[in-house]
């Protein structure tokens, strides 16, 4: 079994619900949802004409190759109605690959470390939440060293600290740093 964590987005509809339906697809195709952070409400980076984001990070553990889990995640972005009309623009559901144990993958569509998750406050954030010291394997610094060498920028706050996914895996437990 991989540890692998997954960066979760949305800013269209229910975007709670559309989350919460994306981590409940995960299992049944061979992606078992271990830990998920808070909620996060951030600011939109590059289209900036849409609405604020909910994000999130997630711990799952597969034993499907990276590129399968890549068709799984982008099936279920699918299945919740994204659509790639605008780059960066707005999304029923975005689910990224971040961390993929300490592996570097490169072909196949498919970039981990994610290619820009050091450079986002709304990555690093909630990630940081689950595995502060867990190391980014091509930048050797860990989650919580590459937070604290961003601008403080972005917008990211907090938005909902309590358990939001009834039903599934324990939430992480400790408190998480963030700007706002």
């Amino acid at each position: 079994m991989a540890d692998v964590y997954l960066g979760l987005g949305s800013n269209l509809g229910d975007r709670l619900l559309n989350l919460r339906s994306a981590l409940d697809r995960m299992g049944p195709w061979g992606a078992e949802v271990r830990r998920v952070s808070s909620l996060y409400e951030t600011e939109p980076v590059g289209c900036l004409e849409q609405d604020w984001f909910l994000n999130a990070a997630a711990q799952v553990e597969t034993d499907l190759a990276p590129l399968d889990l890549l068709r799984v995640i982008r099936g279920i972005e699918d299945e919740l109605g994204r659509q790639r009309i605008v780059l960066n623009g707005p999304r029923t559901v975005d689910l990224d690959i971040l961390l993929w144990e300490d592996r570097i993958i490169d072909g196949g569509g498919l970039t981990v470390p994610h290619p820009r998750m050091h450079e986002r406050l709304f990555v690093l954030a909630p990630l940081r939440e689950l595995a502060p010291k867990l190391l980014h394997p091509a930048l050797g610094r860990t989650v919580e060293e590459l937070e604290e060498t961003l601008p403080a920028t972005s917008q990211v706050r907090l938005w909902r600290k309590e358990w939001w996914l009834p039903g599934s895996a324990s939430p992480a437990r400790r408190e998480s740093p963030h700007r706002g």
